[in-house]
């Protein structure tokens, strides 16, 4: 049965492209190019704009749809468009950077937030007309803010969640804590216990110490940041360390695969998501991964909170969109309308889905529930239960630190091999981070 699914997720990804593609640029609807300051506008307010995101050849299809869509109702706009893996995508971005050759809107990845800022490439969204801010509180837009000037807008909302198979759990005869039990340390428990005596020999979760939402998610709660205000490490070798213990309890209970098994510290979802309960990771992941395997039902939760969690500690991922700190003024409008179709408009959504989160416009978020699919349902419930609790700030990634999760990812690598202790490799991504950072200052 398991091979049969295998073979069947292999077809699915073929087709989907789920493993990612490739730099791909094209003009979506003709045009002789612009962006990077070279986007003209003549006097009938035409424009030509490049645009650059990231994602699957899924995400691919539906926002180049979407693009689409947005020139027949704008023909006097023309799109160009730039699309790549995320990995690929920072990539090209260094390299446009240095040669002053930027798309005209372009997909901000969190780590690179403030690098790009020190580097210019936002441009101040303040006055321009076309983008309606009508919808938006305060709050939204003040979150959105780089040294109080608003320079970007968000795509969309993530959250970190525990995502569970529903109908393993009931084949199994098995639930997961509840109320004051949901705590890590209840879920230790419960994970422990469920790998030792469930009939199939299934996992409780994934070995996933390398998830960044998660682990902010953890620091958060103990009284830690990420990042501070000032731009420095806001997390300590002992938080670090008791991270990465409470994965290594997982895994060498039985209750987490070895990385061998899951084929890396970071799971391979198409490997083992038929034998994991549930799977640590972020909100809008369950548009995707559920359909690796639609025989299942998978349901989504929040974050298990310490018995003793700082207050404030919930926060919202905003991922965000930006437009070029060098455009063309001429061309500043058109943009504008672009950035307002993207992040504005329920229609847009109903193209590309919602992969990149629920909508921060409260308007749109309230709209999109009348067209959202069970597992964006889910995934819109898990925003709005975070969104309405009370929250301390959160702040971007310094310049420098663009490589934290790759090496979070190579020290968890060397616990769970048995080469470091927790603490020595805490206090080695410790040294190595500041060090990257301070190269970067």
């Amino acid at each position: 049965m398991r091979e049969m699914s295998r073979r069947n997720l292999l077809k699915f990804a073929a087709a989907a492209g789920l493993a990612g593609t490739t730099a791909a640029c094209s003009g979506v609807g003709g045009g002789s190019g612009g962006g990077g300051g070279g986007g003209g506008t003549d006097g009938g307010g035409s424009a030509t704009l490049r645009y650059a995101w990231w994602g699957n050849n899924v995400r691919q299809e539906n926002y180049t749809n979407a693009l689409n869509a947005f020139m027949d109702d704008h023909p006097e706009i023309t799109i160009e468009t730039e699309f790549a893996e995320y990995t690929a995508f920072q990539e090209r971005m260094t390299t446009q950077m240095a040669a002053q050759n930027v798309p005209d809107l372009f997909w901000v990845p969190s780590a690179q937030v403030m690098t790009y800022y020190a580097n210019g490439l936002f441009h101040d969204l303040e006055g321009v007309s076309t983008l309606d801010l009508d919808d938006y509180s305060e709050a939204d837009i003040d979150g959105l803010r780089l040294d109080g000037v608003h320079n970007t807008m968000a795509l969309g909302i993530f959250v970190p969640v525990l995502r569970y198979n529903e109908t393993m759990a009931q084949a199994d005869g098995v639930g997961l804590p509840e109320g004051e039990a949901w705590t890590w340390d209840g879920f230790t428990e419960f994970a422990i216990d469920y790998a030792a005596n469930n009939p199939n020999g299934n996992w409780a979760v994934n070995y996933g110490p390398d998830h960044d939402l998660t682990l902010e998610a953890w620091l958060r709660q103990r009284g830690e940041l990420l990042w501070t205000e000032d731009g420095r490490i806001g997390f300590t070798a002992d938080g670090i360390a008791s991270w990465l213990d409470f994965w290594e309890n997982l895994r060498v209970n039985g209750a987490a695969p070895s990385i061998s098994e899951q084929d890396g510290v970071g799971a391979d979802w198409a490997l083992i998501g038929e034998r994991v309960l549930s799977y640590f990771g972020n909100s809008n992941h369950i548009i995707d991964d559920a359909q690796f395997f639609p025989e299942a039902t998978f349901k989504l939760r929040n974050m298990p909170v310490a018995a003793d969690a700082t207050p404030g500690h919930p926060y919202l991922y905003t991922p965000r969109l930006a437009v070029y700190g060098e455009i063309d003024e001429g061309s500043l409008e058109a943009a504008g309308t672009l950035l307002n179709y993207s992040v504005n408009n329920t229609e847009t959504l109903r193209i590309t889905g919602l992969t990149m989160g629920a909508p921060v416009n409260p308007r749109v978020a309230q709209e999109v529930t009348e067209f959202a699919s069970p597992d964006e349902q889910q995934m819109l419930d898990a925003v709005a239960h975070d969104r309405a609790l009370e929250r301390n700030p959160r702040y971007e990634a310094p310049a420098g630190s663009s490589t934290w999760r790759t090496i979070l990812t190579r020290v968890s690598e060397q616990v769970a091999l048995e080469q470091s202790t927790t603490i020595d490799a805490a206090t080695a991504m410790i040294d190595e981070l500041q060090a990257a950072i301070d190269r970067a200052a």
